[in-house]
């Protein structure tokens, strides 16, 4: 069994990046800027945010966080995405999730410029993902495409049992999987809450993608031997024997399936750490103007 190492894998791509950006400052070239939109007060998002801004510092990345009170209204948030839709300085922009209640989350996306949509939520961008054509890739499916990649996991003629749905990960990543690509070619299958008998299609898993957002749902008797994981789950448990009197913890059961798998991602350090790397390496693309041009 080998451990993917998403912090480490992150920190080396960190690295390039970094690279690249110094030979864009010695040739006078455009610094890449990322903004990023935080409003309320959510530790978690606060955290995510933070580990981004620092995430930029080490790339020699220009940033910009806007933090604004959770009392923040519609209308002064959309304000805010336009004058960065309009501001040539900013390569890329997130507003980070969750809004507060009186947001409407799909009415904040569809106001971001695709060309700035680094978080590759826009319908644009998806739609560009699904066709094959040069897109910002949702960040998480990102991460787990270049996990893939690295570690020389082969993908093509494999099947590949995605556990989740939703529009940031499970449904981007069975598209990802699927396409004709060197990280592709897989016989892909998106199961859910409705799924009849999950645990017979997720025992047909080559390649298992938990991201279900339930703590140690994926156990040792719903995967076979030498399954790969890659577990995007993060979630957080009561765990008294700690300081701060919780954990981290997957969507997998990490010791019980561990033993079993032929590769398996960690909770904290898996997945987590390559969503902040791709969102740089969007951001990258955007200040060269590869996808929109």
């Amino acid at each position: 069994m080998e451990i993917i190492d998403g912090k480490g894998l992150a920190n080396t791509i960190k690295e390039e990046i970094a690279k690249e950006v110094l030979e864009i400052k010695q040739n006078k070239g455009k610094i890449p800027h990322l903004a990023a939109v935080l409003i309320g007060d959510d530790p978690a998002s606060a955290s995510y945010v933070r580990n981004k801004v620092r995430s930029c510092d080490q790339c020699g990345f220009q940033s910009t966080l806007i933090r604004k009170d959770e009392t923040t209204t519609e209308a002064a948030l959309l304000d805010i995405i336009q004058g960065l839709n309009e501001d040539p300085d900013i390569d890329g922009f997130i507003v980070q999730l969750p809004l507060p209640k009186h947001i409407n989350e799909e009415k904040v996306t569809l106001a971001i410029d695709p060309k700035k949509d680094v978080d590759g939520f826009h319908p644009m961008n998806f739609g560009r993902m699904a066709l094959g054509l040069p897109s910002y890739l949702p960040a998480t499916p990102f991460g787990i495409v270049q996990m893939l990649d690295r570690y020389g996991i082969e993908t093509s003629g494999k099947h590949c049992v995605v556990v989740g749905r939703s529009n940031i990960v499970g449904t981007p990543m069975s598209i990802l999987l699927s396409r004709k690509a060197k990280v592709g070619n897989c016989t892909v299958t998106l199961t859910h809450s409705r799924t009849n008998d999950l645990s017979a299609e997720t025992k047909r898993a080559d390649i298992l993608i938990a991201a279900i957002g339930i703590p140690n749902f994926i156990s040792s008797d719903m995967v076979k031997e030498g399954v790969v994981i890659i577990d995007v789950g993060i979630n957080r448990v009561d765990a008294p024997e700690h300081k701060r009197g919780y954990k981290l913890v997957g969507d997998v059961d990490y010791d019980a399936v561990a033993p079993l798998a032929s590769h398996i991602t960690p909770v904290p350090g898996g997945v987590g750490p390559m969503t902040v790397t791709s969102l740089l390496l969007n951001t990258l693309k955007a200040s060269r103007k590869e996808v929109y041009g």
